[in-house]
């Protein structure tokens, strides 16, 4: 669409000029198209040229900005001896459960110190879905992002990432290269959620109660972790020993185990999983070192049923609360407030947050 003006409807206010919405001025008789904040703006410096991409109109009824098809200011040339800073995005092609976070690992860091130069950064991951879910970046580290949306994402949903920030200055010794994009999708709602205090699981597909299954948690000492976590990934077998969470080989409480159909669901050892040893304790009492046991033939159909990125919910017990970083998935134990908190743009204009079209979704429950 060609361009035949611009007006800026507000710029924040910091050395580099970072352009927070323009509107540009369509052909007599087409609609216009707004480029806001998170779209194709960078930061750019005096002297630098701006080219500007195409952009596309506003579809009819929306309330999200359309998005240019390349970025708008970029710096030219990278100089001679200036690092090329590319972004690998997680967690891989494939289909997820709605829970699956994005993950941007960068090449180089860039320091929370550098405000400017984060909030670049974050303006050229472009995360889109069909349905539209909304979402934001969050800065985990200097080198690490996840993004995910307020509410888990929808079902069936089709999710891209990709960087438009090739030729982008990013810091005066940093520029931004070409980065691979990424394109998974969710499958069925699926959510397992085990209540501690009754001993019991109850398996939700698409919010309806499929299965409840008898189960023992962590006993005092090894309790379970309470909160929201993330099935990290599937094994049918796993040999499980007491040393490798640190007790003993002579201590009562050592064991050595082979284990059947085991979902993981963080890096520290917890997982969901057969546990025929202790089946007079299911449903009844809590003994195991942390991890939910159940019956084989339930563990089996779980282990079936369950795939990387679905949500397994844990309440009403006295272990620690999952760490939203640190041992897996817990992104969706922080409030949607503190997970904006860790982005380095400010908020969205308030339309942007629930487009019109967005299809009910399940949320946590904080």
């Amino acid at each position: 669409m060609p361009v035949r003006a611009v007006w800026m409807r507000g710029v924040l206010p910091v050395s580099a000029g970072l352009l927070l919405m323009v509107t540009l001025a369509p052909p007599a008789g087409q609609a216009p198209a707004t480029v806001h904040r998170t779209t194709d703006w960078t930061a750019t410096t005096s002297g630098m040229p701006v080219r500007f991409g195409v952009v596309s109109p506003a579809a009819p009824g929306s309330l999200r900005a359309a998005t240019a098809a390349r970025p708008l200011l970029r710096a030219g040339a990278r100089p001679s001896g200036a690092g090329a800073l590319r972004v690998r995005f997680g967690p891989g092609p494939g289909v997820y459960g709605v829970g699956q976070p994005l993950t941007a690992h960068l090449s180089h860091p860039v320091p929370q110190s550098d405000r400017r130069a984060r909030a670049a950064v974050e303006q050229g991951l472009r995360v889109t879905s069909v349905p539209d879910a909304g979402g934001s970046w969050h800065w985990v580290d200097a080198q690490t992002l996840h993004f995910r949306p307020s509410s888990f994402w929808p079902a069936h949903a089709v999710i891209t990432a990709h960087s438009v920030l090739d030729g982008v200055k990013i810091t005066d010794t940093l520029y931004s290269g070409r980065s691979k994009a990424l394109r998974i999708s969710t499958g069925d709602r699926i959510e397992a959620v085990t209540d501690i205090a009754r001993f019991s699981m109850t398996v939700y597909r698409n919010g309806q109660a499929v299965r409840r299954i008898a189960v023992t948690t962590g006993k005092e000492g090894y309790r379970t972790r309470t909160g929201i976590k993330v099935v990290l990934e599937k094994q049918p077998a796993v040999r499980m020993k007491g040393d490798s969470i640190g007790i003993p080989e002579d201590s009562p409480d050592a064991y050595d185990l082979d284990v059947r159909h085991a979902v993981r669901v963080t890096w520290s050892g917890e997982y969901l999983h057969a546990a025929p040893w202790s089946a007079d304790a299911h449903g009844r009492q809590n003994v195991s070192h942390g991890c939910t046991g159940m019956s084989t033939e339930d563990a089996a159909w779980l282990y079936r049923t369950l795939a990387p990125g679905d949500v397994i919910r844990v309440l009403n017990g006295p272990g620690p609360h999952m760490d939203a970083f640190s041992n897996g998935y817990g992104d969706w134990n922080l409030s949607w407030s503190r997970w904006r908190a860790g982005s380095a743009l400010p908020p969205p204009p308030a339309a942007e947050h629930a487009p019109a079209s967005a299809a009910p979704r399940m949320a946590p429950l904080l």
